[in-house]
């Protein structure tokens, strides 16, 4: 089943090609200018805009001054499918942007670009999926929500990192094997805790994957006090030596509730902006990536989040472009999956 978006996803690149991108840099007056624009905008159009914790501090702080939402994946989706507002408007990357539609099916889904695509998902194409799951029918599919629609459509079940490990015990409890994708590491971090049977797929975060073990030791021997905060999308040795390994909304709640002054993060540093407002009296450094003098992908910052621009997003507004666009019968079947684990979270 194909299912419809204005630009569809091209699998043939692989996860580790980001795109060249350089955002345009703004005055003070410029973003101020822009900002009020889209707010007048959203207003206009009854819409309301939800922001991933990774995209641009300025677009973050629009989503909560012109009341929106700043979160993760799932909590944006839900939080669009809640609001009045029948125009959504999504900043992030883009199985945000699907999942959104796919529990908002009547309402306009925009985003700033269609072009933000992510690694884990680049790195699990449907077809090849299909083709895995076939091999083995006997099995729980479990996917992440970093995945597309079509891949979503042909499990049993979606997660997020904040779920994730619940909803794996769950099923590892009813004595159910499962088959797990994309996210290697967190696969294996969850397969850990719980001892389930689980089969993985080979994918990866090309911003987690590079956070080191010996440059984050090297780290740790200068900065003796900090607190150590880890994504499970992480390499095994890096999780291991966390004080907290938890989802992008987890870190941020651990922030405040451990004792640490300083933290050492190991995320995408988009997170940095709401560390501070949260925690203004705290510290917060990144964590080192792809060892010492080594030229890193990512460094620490997803390059697809990184194309979420104030311009983008008022064009996106004024010229009603950038829509996703799901074929209903496909979206209904990707529903399911989501449906269960909204079902289990609440």
């Amino acid at each position: 089943m194909v299912y419809t978006i204005l630009m569809l996803r091209d699998y043939t690149l692989k996860p580790t090609e980001v795109p060249e991108h350089r955002p345009v840099v703004l005055t003070d007056v410029q973003k101020t200018e822009l900002k009020e624009e889209i707010r007048e905008l959203l207003y206009e159009q009854d819409a309301t805009l939800v922001a991933h914790f990774y995209v641009d501090g300025d677009i973050q702080d629009l989503a909560q001054e012109s009341g929106g939402k700043v979160a993760d994946s799932l909590e944006m989706a839900r939080f669009g499918r809640d609001h009045s507002a029948q125009t959504l408007v999504v900043a992030g990357v883009r199985f945000m942007g699907e999942t959104a539609k796919i529990l908002s099916p009547s309402k306009r889904v925009l985003m700033p670009t269609l072009k933000a695509e992510c690694s884990l998902d680049l790195g699990c194409p449907p077809a090849e999926f299909e083709a895995f799951c076939n091999k083995n029918p006997d099995h729980t599919v479990v996917v992440y929500a970093n995945t597309s629609v079509e891949v979503k459509a042909l499990s049993d079940w979606v997660v997020t990192s904040s779920v994730g490990l619940q909803i794996v015990e769950y099923l590892s409890a009813r004595g159910e094997k499962l088959l797990w994708a994309p996210d290697k590491h967190l696969g294996n971090f969850i397969n850990q805790q719980t001892g389930a049977d689980m089969l993985l797929w080979s994918g990866a975060c090309i911003v987690h994957e590079e956070f080191k073990f010996k440059a984050l030791a090297d780290m740790q021997t200068v900065y003796p006090e900090a607190g150590l905060l880890v994504h499970p999308e992480s390499p095994a040795a890096v999780v291991a030596m966390a004080d907290c390994v938890g989802s992008t909304s987890q870190i941020i709640q651990a922030a405040g509730d451990l004792p640490h002054d300083m933290f050492i993060v190991a995320t995408d540093r988009g997170i940095f902006h709401q560390l501070r407002k949260s925690h203004p009296g705290k510290r917060f450094v990144e964590a080192p990536t792809a060892g010492d003098g080594a030229t890193c992908r990512s460094c620490a910052h997803c390059p697809w989040m990184a194309m979420n621009e104030l311009r983008q997003l008022r064009d996106a507004l004024v010229l009603s472009r950038n829509e996703v666009h799901i074929e209903p019968e496909l979206g209904a079947r990707a529903m399911i999956p989501l449906q269960r684990m909204l079902d289990f979270s609440a």
